[in-house]
């Protein structure tokens, strides 16, 4: 069982996520949903807006105090706790109709993120954690089960999960995950929240992405740390405030960072 600290905060991350999962499955595959984009080049739906605006409002009524930091609509609020949401994590899947999707609902205390809530209900899953309470997940909302990272201890024996190549040029280590790619005993691109949720549930070794914002991290990063992993930076700096991201199993993490030039 959770400890008393953040466990009512977790009560409130797995209404939010019911409320966020009533709404994308509902406009999941919708012929009128309505997709444009950002500034930025990346994608939006009606569903993202949506889902961002409905836990907005439950956290104004429900933890007034703290702030909030989304993906759509930015940052309200300056308070200490601070709650971080990716409305729709894998929107491009979503809007060809991929069910390889989530929303991310974590919360910062000061800079560490103490609580990670991930629903992925057109996969029928879901996981969670909070600081010092493990790390659970369930399947089509039956008993939660305990997670735990695998015991690889050799690049050579590791599978590798990412999201695609693009990224690392800019930051001129493509060839040296490419290389990473071709050590590893194997790759997919599973990519976006998945390769971390498998790296906390022990089937995948090693994840890292060149590119991430907080919304991306902050509820990931719990899940992978509280199942025994380890979640840091490129440069190696734990936490999910780099801006980038590599996770292991906490047993490869230095092989991981040596082999992309963390």
């Amino acid at each position: 069982m959770p400890p008393t600290t953040y466990a009512d905060d977790l009560v409130l991350a797995r209404a939010l996520a019911d409320d966020a999962d009533a709404i994308t499955l509902a406009r999941f595959g919708a012929a009128d949903l309505v997709v444009e984009s950002k500034p930025d080049l990346t994608w939006v739906s009606d569903a993202d807006r949506a889902v961002e605006e409905a836990l907005r409002t439950r956290l104004a009524a429900e933890r007034s105090n703290d702030a909030v930091f989304g993906e759509e609509f930015g940052a309200v609020g300056s308070a200490t706790r601070r709650w971080v949401i990716d409305p729709i994590d894998g929107t491009n899947n979503y809007v060809r109709n991929v069910p390889v999707w989530a929303t991310l609902i974590g919360l910062l205390d000061g800079d560490e993120a103490v609580l990670g809530m991930v629903s992925a209900p057109a996969l029928g899953r879901r996981w969670w954690a909070i600081r010092g309470g493990g790390a659970w997940t369930s399947w089509q909302g039956g008993e939660p089960r305990a997670l735990a990272v695998s015991k690889v201890a050799q690049l050579s024996d590791a599978s590798l999960s990412y999201a695609s190549l693009s990224g690392w040029s800019a930051l001129g280590r493509r060839d040296a995950f490419v290389a990473l790619t071709e050590q590893v005993w194997r790759s997919r691109a599973y990519g976006d929240f998945w390769s971390y949720m498998l790296v906390a549930e022990g089937a995948v070794d090693v994840a890292a992405e060149p590119e991430l914002s907080l919304w991306d991290m902050v509820a990931l990063g719990p899940i992978v740390t509280e199942a025994g992993g380890r979640f840091s930076g490129l440069d190696g700096v734990d936490g999910v405030q780099r801006g980038n991201a590599a996770a292991s199993n906490g047993l490869l993490h230095d092989a991981l960072l040596a082999a992309i030039g963390g």
